[in-house]
């Protein structure tokens, strides 16, 4: 009886998140509102570097992200002006839960709900509740030359960001947050996880270009700036990328 009290329990739990998260993806795909994007910075390394960093850390360095969103809009005619706004939260002490490497589809369901459970608990933006919640962590980058993979999760309207903490970076940071941002809206990857060269066509700022080599720009979702058919750059900025079609489609900016 015991066992199966808990078992009811936790559907009862899964069925109000399964309602609370297809609600919320509900309210991001119609665009008939301004979507409240928060970031709350983190001390991704522990390091002095990127304790000083957040600590001059203000919202205007993360501007470019809402003037990419509306400038890209008005590319497709959508009718709200300025589909997201950005805010920035206090810091947040604590990391959250690391994502699985390999992680099965049980495990990276598990993961979702931590982390859904982990941003509940350390929610500390006062203002109005946002639609979506951007936890990015801030690396120190001398000692981190690369970074782990940044996560944007539909369900539950959360990003995990892993950024340098520099000034100099802060164009390329930004790319992250936005990219992430798009699959909070439901935007697929368009690059290959092996190599990380953008897929073509959809992963291609400019797929009908001729010669096609070098791109001047990223698709967002592509990830970077193809120059040959072997190479490719990380944008510095977001005036580096554009939202393709097939992204626009799958946020719904395009039918």
């Amino acid at each position: 009886m015991a066992k199966t009290i808990r078992i009811s329990l936790l559907l009862i739990v899964l069925l109000a998140v399964a309602q609370s998260a297809w609600k919320a993806r509900a309210r991001t795909t119609d665009w008939t509102e301004t979507l409240r994007v928060v970031v709350y910075p983190i001390n991704g390394d522990g390091s002095a570097a990127a304790d000083a960093y957040i600590a001059t850390l203000r919202r205007p360095v993360l501007d470019a992200v809402p003037v990419f969103m509306a400038t890209q809009a008005r590319f497709y005619d959508l009718a709200l002006r300025n589909p997201v706004d950005i805010f920035l939260a206090p810091r947040v002490a604590d990391r959250p839960p690391a994502p699985p490497m390999h992680g099965s589809a049980f495990d990276n369901a598990t993961w979702s709900l931590k982390m859904r459970w982990w941003a509940w608990r350390h929610e500390s933006y006062d203002g109005p509740r946002p639609h979506v919640r951007v936890f990015v962590q801030y690396f120190e980058p001398v000692s981190n030359r690369a970074l782990a993979h940044s996560v944007g999760l539909r369900a539950g309207m959360i990003v995990v960001a892993n950024a340098f903490a520099s000034g100099d970076e802060e164009g390329a940071n930004n790319v992250v947050i936005a990219h992430e941002l798009l699959h909070t809206f439901g935007a697929g990857d368009k690059y290959d996880a092996a190599s990380n060269m953008p897929s073509f066509p959809d992963g291609y700022a400019e797929p009908e270009t001729e010669p096609l080599y070098p791109q001047s720009k990223a698709e967002i979702m592509g990830g970077r700036i193809p120059r040959s058919r072997s190479e490719a750059e990380i944008p510095r900025s977001l005036e580096q990328t554009v939202v393709g079609a097939m992204t626009a489609r799958e946020i719904n900016w395009l039918k």
